[in-house]
């Protein structure tokens, strides 16, 4: 089985620096900007769609704005809202499950300590709250109770060729989603790796639940993929640089193909 897979950029964050990025950093004051994505698998009779991003209403109240509101920047790629019914959730972050409400016919792919942390007791301490929102946990709750999610323990299959790894780290449940596409295993990392410096240098986000899990989870992510051309990092601007843009939508590339330029590293 061999999918295509498209990164959709709808909002970015560029004031921010590398202190925001990597703990011990050697230049902390640097600029350091950050997109935000939703991925697409499609294998021409399905669709799975991988995080939702967040809406306006959100972008609002946490002073982050989007470019897009993620229906419209799906709609190149074909994808109506209420026909997706395959929707893999990396991890609760507002960032990644801030549109669970846009797919309200989607069954969630979620791994089952992630759900447990978004709503165990962790969550009394604002500092570990502070990406979830808790409309968009409730949201995912209320997906329960309707019996629409799957809940993995570690690894787990959602479909042929394409498969999602616990990881954790930056949250505890946070999975990576590995591929299977005609240019080899495409590992999209999402949070596992911000950044392609956060993976191949080794170097925590200021953002982690468990230290000593992300920086396995660094080699791990590594492991998922043929080759460090089809590792996809969560939030790096490299990936619109490095991989073909779709014809009619700017915001949109397509990453199956492995980078259409040399990697800079």
């Amino acid at each position: 089985m061999s999918w295509q897979v498209h990164a959709v950029k709808y909002a970015d964050r560029n004031a921010r620096t590398r202190a925001d990025s990597f703990l011990f950093d050697a230049d902390p004051t640097a600029p350091h900007a950050m997109d935000y994505f939703i991925w697409v698998l499609q294998d021409g009779t399905r669709t799975i769609l991988v995080d939702t991003g967040y809406d306006s209403a959100e972008g609002a109240r946490r002073d982050r704005p989007i470019r897009m509101d993620p229906v419209e920047a799906l709609a190149p790629l074909d994808i109506r809202p209420d026909a997706v019914d395959t929707l893999i959730v990396t991890h609760l972050h507002y960032d990644h499950a801030g549109g669970l409400h846009l797919f309200p016919n989607a069954k969630l792919h979620i791994q089952e300590v992630e759900m447990a942390y978004a709503t165990g007791a962790c969550m009394c301490h604002e500092a570990m709250r502070h990406p979830f929102t808790a409309d968009h946990i409730c949201e995912a709750v209320k997906r329960v109770y309707a019996g629409r999610v799957v809940f993995y323990d570690g690894f787990g299959q959602v479909a042929p060729g394409v498969t999602v790894h616990r990881i954790g780290g930056h949250s505890r449940g946070l999975q990576a989603v590995r591929v299977e596409t005609d240019a080899g295993a495409l590992c999209l990392a999402s949070d596992a790796a911000h950044y392609y410096e956060n993976a191949l240098s080794g170097k925590l986000f200021p953002i982690v639940a468990d230290p000593q899990e992300m920086l396995k989870g660094f080699e791990t992510i590594q492991g998922l993929a043929s080759h460090q051309g089809l590792l996809i990092p969560g939030h790096d601007p490299l990936v619109r640089d490095l991989f073909p843009r779709h014809a009619l939508a700017g915001w949109i590339n397509r990453l199956d193909l492995g980078p259409a330029v040399p990697l800079p590293f």
